[in-house]
């Protein structure tokens, strides 16, 4: 017999003599898997002592009373690691507090939630938004408008305001009530979650709606508001400018040597109304911004004018002055002449004629020397340069002069027409006749017969005009009483020709 080696695995070799494999060779195909950390599956469950149904199996360890060869050994735990971990997986996905991987009813009812509370948050913001622009344009009418119809506004904005806030807590309320991330959310709950949430965003709707009909029927209050505030910038800035100009007016005044005293009194008093336009429309509001800056540009305008004109107004003044007393001067002589005028009238014509100029002289010197007096005033006036004062003064002078001017003239336009009717009457007899006949053929004109009321006055007219004619007989006619009659008659003919145009233009 040929002595064969003793093969470490033969059962005939002793147990304490085996040589131990430290590193075993792994067969091909289990080499061909890899190292069992590259199983992905099985890292996602965890670690193995978390797995319940393995630890019911016992420690692994408790295989190794299997007496089976080491290759072999190896190859039958790897393979029985996915059915060990079977029940275990399974265990997992059926429970354990986390989500379905694979869908379900839940989900799905998660995800119609969802969406509900996102389109539930733009609603939300839709009216957010809108209700804060619309905040601003009732700002802006308030600013501005004071009217029955601004406070009607902003009372229905008010209630609207409370709508909007109604429809918000309700919003708020479902969304604070559902918590769609949670992990174990029933399908249930989602449904109801979703129900709330729609709800609550056609509710948003419908008062975004009301909104948007309340928006557009602001639009005359808000137009005018904005037309106003567009006024607001442009009038207070007309107003500095006014302002400036007219300090600066005063001042080119000042240099040339004129003091405009009173213009610079009534430009500081423009000062606290400057202030209160710095102060803004804010703390004063739009209105009487616009008008306070209105009346300061007005007033400050008018100021600028005046100093711009002083120079020419005190050379005005001056000129007056001169004319004034030359024209004060003429008539002290020309009233030097009435007593000889009213002489030839007392000896010539009857005291009718002349009687009611007999203050002629007396009364022109009067108003002379007045006017001279308050000629002195106006001098003294313009030495101060108090040139409103010497203007009231120089114009009451003028007046005076003028009424001396017509009392002085009058003596001698008097004589004048008495020489005339005197000398020749029919001349004005014939004008007084044409005035009345041309009456009556406008009383005529396509009439029959005249019409009473044009026709008593001009008969009356005629006979008028014979009496005063009459009136001239005898050896010392009246003739003044004649010709202020011829002039009477004249008038009361116009007024009946005025009204015959009238009538007759009324009826075209």
């Amino acid at each position: 017999m040929t002595a064969t080696p003793g093969q470490p695995d033969s059962p005939s070799v002793p147990r304490a003599h085996r040589p131990r494999r430290r590193n075993p060779r792994v067969p091909g195909p289990l080499r061909a898997l890899g190292p069992l950390r590259a199983l992905g599956p099985l890292r996602a469950l965890g670690p193995l002592r978390a797995l319940g149904p393995l630890r019911a199996l016992g420690p692994l360890r408790a295989l190794r009373p299997l007496r089976v060869p080491g290759p072999l050994r190896d190859t039958l735990v790897v393979a029985a690691l996915p059915l060990l971990a079977a029940p275990a997986l399974a265990a997992a996905f059926a429970g354990g507090g986390t989500r379905r991987w694979f869908g379900g009813r839940a989900e799905n009812q998660r995800a119609e939630a969802q969406a509900a509370k996102d389109a539930a948050a733009a609603a939300f913001y839709e009216l957010d938004t809108a209700q804060r622009d619309l905040r601003i344009s009732i700002e802006t009418i308030t600013a501005v408008d004071d009217s029955p119809a601004a406070r009607r506004a902003v009372a229905d904005f008010d209630a609207l305001g409370r709508r909007i806030d109604e429809a918000s807590h309700r919003y708020i309320n479902a969304v604070d009530a559902h918590d769609l991330d949670r992990d174990d959310l029933e399908a249930s709950a989602a449904s109801r979650a979703r129900g709330e949430l729609t709800a609550a965003k056609e509710e948003l709707g419908r008062v975004k709606q009301e909104l948007d009909r309340f928006t557009d029927g602001l639009g005359p209050l808000l137009g005018k508001a904005e037309t106003q505030l567009a006024r607001l910038a442009p009038a207070v800035e007309r107003a500095r400018q006014a302002l400036l100009a007219a300090s600066n007016a005063l001042d080119d005044a000042r240099a040339s040597g004129l003091r405009a005293d009173d213009l610079a009194a009534r430009l500081a008093a423009l000062s606290p109304e400057l202030t209160k336009l710095n102060q803004g429309a804010g703390q004063h509001g739009v209105p009487q911004t616009l008008e306070r800056a209105e009346r300061v540009t007005r007033e400050a305008e008018a100021v600028r004018v005046e100093a711009e004109r002083l120079p020419d107004r005190a050379a005005e003044i001056d000129h007056r002055l001169v004319s004034l007393r030359t024209r004060a001067q003429a008539l002290t002589t020309r009233s030097e002449q009435v007593e000889p005028t009213l002489s030839e009238l007392r000896r010539r014509f009857t005291a009718a004629c002349w009687q009611d100029l007999q203050h002629v002289p007396d009364a022109a010197a009067e108003n002379v020397r007045q006017a001279e007096a308050r000629l002195a005033e106006a001098r003294t006036a313009r030495g101060e340069q108090r040139w409103a004062d010497a203007t009231a003064l120089l114009s009451t002078v003028r007046a005076l002069l003028n009424n001396t001017d017509e009392a002085v003239s009058a003596a001698g336009d008097r004589l004048h027409r008495l020489n005339a009717v005197q000398k020749d009457p029919q001349q004005e007899i014939d004008r007084t006749r044409f005035a009345i006949r041309d009456a009556q053929r406008l009383a005529m004109a396509g009439r029959n017969t005249p019409d009473p009321r044009h026709a008593r006055p001009l008969d009356e007219a005629v006979a008028r005009l014979d009496r005063a004619v009459a009136g001239l007989e005898g050896r010392h006619p009246d003739y003044w009483h004649f010709l202020t009659e011829t002039e009477g008659i004249r008038r009361s003919v116009a007024r009946v020709v005025d009204g015959i145009r009238e009538e007759r233009g009324a009826g075209h």
